[in-house]
């Protein structure tokens, strides 16, 4: 039985309070970009004493820098600007936080963003989203990789178990908690993950890391990089793991094993800065264990089946980016995705092209202009026709064409900018979508900011919710066995959503700066299913439950964040984010059967603490509170994590890392459904050692 954590809520409460009173970081540092630095200070021209000891006036006259403001992003605007200028909730998970993580998943380092919601359902799946409903197949989060995306078209959403990358590569993680429908698209509703790799030149030199523990029971990967002269610089990599299965009280089997490998080229074509080149390719391949709930049309009627699911894939991707002068340039990508998956009830082959053009100019001295132009081909073949799922057509050809425009204004000199734009595409599921946006940001100074955004993103719908016919069951014995249909419907409209947001983030000191960010979202055209008459078939009944546009719902909550360097060796940070989602059916209000799980979590609060013990060790450690899921099938749990490292050498470093620490395994994810089971999360302890060279 998990344990109740009844004066857990209590923190969330005394770190908000923390939060407004002693306000911290709105996007994490580096560490040597968060240490105290000295104060140019007018009515203090020393800088020794601490800012907390001021009074008011001299508080006036300190000018402050405001290195969280600093940070660079480009998710925002697809250009480069930084968090200061940016109108939207971001977030930037920097290389020495992904360090000092101790993680090893890419959901894992997600844990770290404001407000957003990661739960694992077993060793090699998670439930990631944010602002709004959340589970296996979450739908409404867009996740880019080096301007590839990885969302699919199968089911709508990110297969996490085939998004890695090594970490050492990692520049940086983007994240915006909201839509960003009018650049990236249809899909990027509740938020967009950006996840943006190193160029070649600041990879060089050759880097090996071996590690193990009890649950990650090998961590392998290795990079080399070099350069031809000229402007080109190169790179490869690979990396294995080996992973055992989680907790389940008759035992689990979701062991995993992957392997990658890839490469990236980087060209600067001339001496000028102007044409740049960039190839990047990767290879993956891997098995992992699955307990699925088969449906038979026969007695007994449903069975277990366990065993290795098989999953690879491979892509290219080439972009040249050519500057026209400092305000002006153009950038063509074109990339290829093929991925395949062999899964218990059959196989799922996709084929992906993309070619991507913008182009970025001023309109004039307070006008900057950015368009673009998108088309992109997705070919999938489904040879799949159980009982559980079939598909007609079992192989289907779709195609998106899309332009974006966006103008950002500036009002007022360094203090106020207005943006608005539009993305306007075609599909081939629910035709034309037109995504539009308005967002205001006001700079009093260079350490506060205040921003508001106007949205409508959209939701396509996709392959499983169009063409595929699921049973589901049995769900009863009585008076005859009886399934659930899930039946697809090729008239869908797309989901949409009105977001309204408010946000504020200030840097009043070097030590001290926070966020805060407030949202209403209104889904309209939610796509579920109504349920039928049912009806006899052979020696069971089938309860149809044909897809509609027939549900909608509302969500909307706060998120604060920060950090607070306490001194040059120690950094505290967290944040806290409370949401509330409501779910209604327009076509029969009374109906609660078969309704959508709401697996989303009420509240939720991370603390943390980086703390450098000397020149050569560092202890990090970090608390999690979870509140229980809206679905009930989930607890509310607290753990923590704790990571010590030791660098004898700028060449050699080791790590002990420890994760879930407080407790043997609990659960994180709800009830699945459609024959998926979860497992707990164990506590993990593992050990790694890195050499660059």
């Amino acid at each position: 039985m998990q344990k109740r954590h009844s004066c857990l809520p209590l923190i969330a409460v005394v770190f908000s309070a923390l939060c407004v009173n002693l306000p911290s970081a709105v996007s994490a540092q580096d560490a040597d970009a968060g240490a105290a630095k000295t104060v140019a200070n007018n009515g203090n021209p020393s800088g020794d004493n601490d800012l907390l000891d001021m009074d008011i006036e001299q508080l006036r006259k300190t000018s402050v820098a405001a290195p969280s403001f600093d940070v660079e992003v480009t998710s925002v605007t697809k250009q480069k600007s930084t968090v200061g200028r940016s109108a939207a909730a971001i977030f930037v998970i920097t290389p020495e936080m992904i360090r000092r993580s101790g993680c090893t998943t890419i959901p894992d380092l997600l844990r770290m963003v404001p407000g957003m919601e990661v739960a694992q359902i077993n060793s090699h799946s998670w439930a990631v989203s944010c602002r709004g409903y959340n589970g296996r197949f979450a739908t409404s989060l867009l996740v880019l990789i080096d301007g590839r995306s990885v969302y699919s078209d199968f089911f709508g959403g990110t297969y996490w178990d085939v998004q890695d990358t090594l970490f050492e590569d990692i520049e940086r993680i983007e994240v915006i908690r909201g839509p960003g429908g009018t650049l990236w698209g249809a899909n990027a509703v509740d938020g967009v993950v950006n996840i943006i790799t190193k160029k070649t030149q600041d990879t060089q030199g050759t880097l090996v890391t071996v590690g193990g523990g009890n649950w990650d029971k090998v961590i392998d990967a290795f990079r080399v990089g070099g350069t031809g002269g000229n402007g080109f610089h190169w790179r490869i990599y690979g990396k294995h793991f080996e992973r055992g299965a989680e907790y389940e009280a008759g035992g689990a089997h979701d062991d995993w094993r992957m392997g990658r490998g890839g490469f990236r080229l980087d060209w600067d074509l001339d001496k000028h800065d102007t044409d740049k080149l960039t190839v990047l390719g990767n290879y993956y391949g891997g098995r992992e264990g699955q307990d699925f709930l088969n449906s038979l049309p026969y007695p007994p009627y449903n069975e277990n089946l366990i065993g290795d699911v098989g999953v690879s894939g491979a892509n290219v991707l080439a972009r040249w980016n050519h500057r026209i002068d400092s305000e002006s340039d153009w950038k063509l990508q074109v990339y290829f995705d093929r991925a395949f998956r062999d899964e218990s009830v059959g196989k799922i082959q996709m084929n992906t092209l993309d070619i991507d053009f913008q182009h970025c100019f001023p309109l004039s001295q307070r006008q900057k202009f950015i368009w673009g132009l998108d088309c992109r081909q997705v070919h999938d073949y489904l040879p799949t026709d159980s009982f559980f799922i079939k598909f007609s057509p079992q192989e289907r050809t779709v195609n998106l064409f899309s332009g974006f425009l966006q103008d950002e204004i500036t009002l007022v000199e360094d203090r106020l900018f207005f943006t608005l734009g539009t993305k306007l595409e075609q599909n081939s599921y629910s035709g034309f979508e037109c995504q539009p946006s308005v967002r205001l940001l006001w700079s009093p100074d260079d350490t506060h900011a205040f921003w508001g955004a106007i949205s409508k993103p959209v939701r396509t719908p996709s392959r499983v919710l169009e063409d595929s016919t699921i049973n589901v069951g049995p769900i009863s014995a009585i008076p005859l066995p009886t399934f659930v249909r899930f039946m697809g419907n090729p008239d869908l409209k797309a989901e949409s959503v009105m977001v309204y947001e408010l946000g504020y983030r200030a840097q009043p000191t070097e030590r001290f700066s926070w966020d805060v960010a407030g949202y209403y979202n209104r889904y309209e055209n939610i796509i579920w299913g109504q349920t039928g008459t049912p009806f006899g078939e052979n020696s069971y009944l089938v309860v149809p439950f044909p897809m509609g546009n027939g549900w909608r719902y509302q969500s909307y909550g706060i998120e604060i964040s920060g950090q607070w360097t306490v001194s040059e060796r120690w950094r505290v940070s967290g944040w806290y984010n409370a949401m509330k989602l409501e779910m209604e059916n327009v076509i029969n209000p009374t109906e609660t059967y078969l309704a959508p799980q709401n697996t989303a979590c009420r509240n939720q609060v991370r603390l943390q603490s980086s703390w450098d013990i000397g020149h050569d060790w560092e202890f990090d450690v970090n608390f999690r509170y979870v509140d229980k899921l809206m679905t009930p099938s989930a607890p509310a749990y607290l753990t923590m994590d704790m990571r010590l490292g030791w660098s004898p050498n700028k060449n050699l470093e080791w790590a002990l890392v420890g994760r879930n620490l407080l407790d043997n395994h609990h659960p994180e994810s709800g009830y699945e459904g459609f024959g998926y089971t979860s497992d707990e999360v164990r506590r993990t302890v593992f050990t790694q050692l890195t050499w660059r060279r």
